[in-house]
């Protein structure tokens, strides 16, 4: 048994669909597109939610709130997932590399549960009012990004 004559078990491959090839293929004439409609026509594209004409549901809800389109979203870190690192210095692009933010936040906050006993350098974007009576009295320091 070599690469060159290994195929795979019978039935576990089916062969594609060829439609429009005559009549003798099973899916000619027609090819599977039932008789007459809209569906039945070349170019047909019928849009998501379109409805015949009806007025859409979509369309007919309200909408509702208020979407800002200037929010900042922070990824988060607490206090005691900081004491609990290797790191002597943490930043977003260190807590993006460990998993502990997500890639897709750019703006970075540490928050203040849990406890920490060693010091450790923070550079975040924002840190909340525990969060730095905590860091500072374990002899950390802060660094706020702009």
């Amino acid at each position: 048994m070599t690469l060159s004559n290994l195929t795979p078990f019978s039935g576990s491959r089916k062969n594609r669909k060829r439609v429009g090839r005559g009549p003798g293929s099973g899916h000619g004439k027609t090819a599977c597109r039932g008789q007459k409609g809209q569906k039945s026509r070349s170019g047909a594209s019928i849009p998501a939610g379109f409805q015949g004409g009806q007025m859409p549901l979509y369309r007919q809800l309200p909408k509702r709130g208020f979407k800002n389109p200037f929010k900042k979203e922070y990824g988060v870190l607490n206090v005691g997932a900081i004491d609990q690192l290797e790191v002597d210095t943490i930043d977003l692009q260190v807590a993006q590399k460990m998993g502990l933010v997500k890639k897709r936040h750019n703006l970075f906050k540490i928050l203040g549960e849990g406890e920490i006993n060693r010091p450790v350098k923070v550079v975040a974007h924002a840190v909340s009012e525990s969060a730095r009576k905590k860091i500072e009295a374990a002899g950390g320091q802060i660094e706020i990004l702009s």
